[in-house]
């Protein structure tokens, strides 16, 4: 799958990026590490937070997505899941989950949930009852590490925890059916040399948004300086 850059944003290097949702045309993001997990309402174009709750000190926030004006944000290890009214980013109440939370999104009726491994879970929004479970593989077998999700024209995108890539996947029978590759991504289109090992251990590519009026994709990473805005082709 090809794509092009369209611009580039200044991003929060303080951000560790773990949920990205483009919705109404606003960017939200969710925020991981213990003591310093958050959930933003951020004006992509500037950098500016707009919006920041800090959540509970002992969890560890990961994947969000935004169905039916509700906000849904899990967490790592904590089986936890945090359910907001996305008008004013109130707390609405808590859900189980009973696996580790990496990524989430939804096809407008199931929320579809990652845990790292090579599965995509589809569950009730209402109560996250399991509903299906589908394997995600390619013709050499098993695909793991999916992390952050995001559903696109039919199609669920994900990236694959430590790579430069974000797969497509066919939610049906969970076969990959393309991969973008965003390796030295920085390098070429912010000329900045962002080498993950040099910066910080856990800088890679995490957070992928849509935004279903124009088409444009965003992506950024945990924690990159720039927030990319793309199209694919």
């Amino acid at each position: 799958v090809n794509y092009s850059v369209l611009n580039v944003y200044p991003h929060d290097t303080l951000a560790f990026t773990q949920g990205l949702v483009f919705y109404n045309n606003q960017m939200y993001e969710g925020t991981g590490q213990k003591k310093a997990s958050t959930l933003r309402k951020v004006d992509y174009k500037t950098g500016v937070i707009n919006k920041r709750i800090d959540i509970d000190p002992s969890l560890f926030g990961e994947g969000i997505t935004i169905l039916n004006d509700t906000l849904y944000q899990l967490t790592w290890e904590d089986h936890i899941v945090l359910v907001y009214n996305v008008k004013d980013l109130k707390l609405i109440k808590k859900l189980y989950w009973n696996r580790q939370g990496w990524g989430i999104t939804h096809d407008s009726t199931h929320l579809i949930i990652s845990d790292g491994t090579d599965k995509l879970y589809f569950v009730h929004p209402g109560d996250f009852r399991l509903l299906k479970t589908v394997s995600v593989h390619n013709h050499f077998g098993p695909v793991n590490n999916l992390n952050e999700l995001e559903y696109i024209n039919g199609y669920v995108y994900a990236n694959q925890w430590e790579t430069n890539y974000i797969l497509k996947i066919d939610p049906a029978s969970g076969l990959v059916t393309g991969i973008l590759d965003f390796t030295d991504v920085l390098k070429k289109f912010a000329n900045i040399n962002y080498d993950r090992q040099a910066v910080n251990e856990g800088a890679v590519l995490n957070g992928i948004a849509w935004d279903a009026a124009t088409s444009p994709m965003f992506v950024t990473g945990e924690p990159w300086p720039k927030l990319l805005e793309g199209k694919l082709d």
